[in-house]
């Protein structure tokens, strides 16, 4: 991925607020749902989402801008990766690194402790373990939106250039680890694994709320007087929303199983929640102004 920046068309120095704003401008105009037929459209909404998520995170973007960090958002280490001192060693929790070759420290403890060259001739000697494989390697990855929701398989490129398809689990979550067996450093007895730890990008207007996701929906004041169908966007697609008569701005409706999939593997709800949009012609509101009823008891439950 190029630089965040660029991707975004912002400059360095761009405020959290211009940021969102381009992102906003350019998901709309790249989303898929609009460009199912242009699949460089589809990249580049990638591209634009992952640039987002890293500038939008105030310690991320501030690592980025002093260079700890490369535009996926992977350490920039001196060292090429694993084990800083070269040898592909793996680091065990609570251990310093096992280093392949060079020391036996096994040697010098048994000597100490009655092992090795001290012990008595015929006596049992101990079964050597399994030799270590090699370190595991770390990856963050980014998955889209609407990815994570339908649970759509994911690539991902590897330290080594290649690159390999992984499936997402049921109820994915930002930070959950997926594993795949033998991409990590060589060792002698193996390959380590790749650990992929998963982000979930944001989304121009939903919001996942656990298993299910929320949108607010403008509609018009004739539509919420008149109630009738009105066309509302989902994950898979646009459907067709029955509003009722009389709706009240902050009335939320349900389509069922347009969200997340859960843990179970159902999936969850799209919540639309009403947001009405008043005429900005100010005739035209003085003139419904003047044949609308007084309400002077609409605040009475506040105590007013």
């Amino acid at each position: 991925m190029a630089d965040p920046y660029s991707i975004l068309g912002v400059s360095k120095g761009a405020d959290a607020k211009a940021i969102k704003s381009a992102y906003r401008t350019l998901a709309k105009e790249l989303h898929p749902d609009k460009n199912k037929d242009n699949p460089k459209a589809s990249e580049r909404f990638s591209d634009v989402t992952r640039a987002y998520d890293l500038l939008s995170d105030a310690p991320k973007r501030a690592q980025y801008d002093r260079g700890e960090i490369d535009e996926n958002g992977q350490p920039r280490s001196p060292f090429g990766g694993g084990n800083p001192f070269g040898g592909g060693g793996r680091t065990q929790p609570g251990a310093g690194y096992d280093f392949n070759g060079g020391i036996d420290l096994g040697d010098i403890f048994d000597g100490l402790f009655g092992g090795g060259a001290g012990a008595r001739p015929g006596g049992p000697q101990p079964r050597p373990g399994p030799p270590p494989k090699g370190a595991n390697i770390a990856y963050e990855h980014l998955v889209s939106f609407t990815d994570a929701a339908r649970l759509e398989p994911q690539r991902i490129t590897l330290r080594d250039g290649k690159t390999v398809e992984f499936k997402l689990p049921n109820g994915v979550v930002t930070g959950q680890q997926i594993r795949i067996p033998g991409k990590g450093q060589p060792g002698p007895g193996g390959n380590g694994d790749a650990m992929v730890t998963l982000k979930i990008g944001k989304h121009p207007f939903y919001e996942r709320d656990g298993d299910h996701i929320r949108l607010d929906l403008p509609i018009s004041l004739k539509e919420a007087i008149t109630g009738g169908k009105v066309k509302v966007p989902t994950l898979d697609g646009a459907v067709m929303l029955t509003v009722p008569t009389s709706a009240q701005s902050g009335a939320t409706l349900r389509i069922k199983g347009r969200g997340f999939t859960a843990k179970s593997g159902t999936r969850g709800d799209q919540l639309v929640t009403l947001q009405i949009h008043l005429p900005t012609d100010p005739s035209v509101m003085a003139k419904l102004a003047a044949e609308l009823p007084d309400e002077p008891d609409i605040r009475a439950d506040l105590g007013v």
